[in-house]
């Protein structure tokens, strides 16, 4: 049978979340969640049933829901999202909330490794009047940012460069950036196969691109401007020491919803 009680037994032989198998429903029958509860007799025709299966071999096999459905909310605001780019994590809500906190509606602020544009585009929201600048280092992703900044309607300014490749003679009044930062023999990597490996991990001990972030701040940030990084849950301490050392005052770490220490900031001297 094809109906949508049928189909979310189905879904749980291959081992799938209720919640991910009602997602891909809605998607394909181009209804809401509310609309499947309700309607859990109604049947989809070859063609839905064809692309729905499809749907579900893909999502047990690791695929991520957002890269099937092409979107993912973040920060209130949907975001079209692709395989070139993570996908937004609500980890990384607290890095925007800490942002938003510090700006003033005439900030100057650098968001580097936008990905989707995600943080960005959060911060643009918040604060329509601000000067929003990011970057990102792949093409592709840089793509995806821009798209969905047009779709928003929110104004960034999108660079091409290799952290600070791009950005000579320029200050901004708070930095932000959520980079590659997980171990490259970390075990978690394997389940995150479907997602850019560049995005998520520069090898080794997963801090080479925080040292780079951090050795060339300084030189971009205004006197008295922060620096808020994410990090590995266990990387707290690491980079909190690597902003001491570029002599970064208030050196502070937030934690993220679930406990653990997410963000760690610092305020130029």
């Amino acid at each position: 049978m094809s109906t949508v009680a049928a189909l979310l037994a189905e879904a749980r032989t291959l081992g799938m979340d209720r919640l991910d198998a009602q997602l891909l429903l809605a998607h394909v029958l181009g209804q809401s969640r509310s609309w499947l509860l309700a309607n859990d007799d109604a049947s989809l025709n070859a063609d839905q049933l064809h692309r729905l299966r499809s749907f579900f071999k893909r999502r047990a096999g690791g695929e991520p829901l957002a890269y099937l459905v092409g979107e993912k909310e973040f920060h209130g605001l949907t975001l079209r999202v692709s395989p070139a780019v993570l996908v937004p994590r609500p980890d990384t809500e607290t890095l925007v909330d800490w942002a938003i906190e510090l700006m003033t509606p005439s900030s100057a602020v650098l968001d580097m490794g936008t990905g989707s544009g995600a943080v960005a585009l959060a911060l643009k929201h918040a604060h329509p009047q601000a000067q929003i600048t990011a970057l990102d280092a792949s093409a592709p992703a840089l793509a995806v940012a821009r798209e969905n900044g047009k779709r928003l309607r929110l104004e960034v300014e999108w660079l091409l460069s290799d952290w600070w490749q791009q950005l000579e003679g320029r200050r901004f009044d708070l930095i932000v950036s959520n980079p590659p930062y997980i171990a490259g023999d970390d075990a978690h990597l394997a389940a995150l196969q479907h997602e850019p490996m560049q995005a998520l991990t520069p090898g080794g001990d997963g801090l080479d691109s925080l040292r780079q972030i951090i050795a060339g701040a300084r030189t971009h940030l205004s006197p008295g401007g922060w620096l808020l990084l994410e990090h590995g849950y266990d990387q707290a301490a690491a980079v909190a020491d690597l902003l001491r050392q570029h002599r970064f005052q208030d050196v502070t770490t937030r934690h993220d919803l679930a406990g653990h220490t997410r963000c760690t900031g610092g305020r130029q001297s």
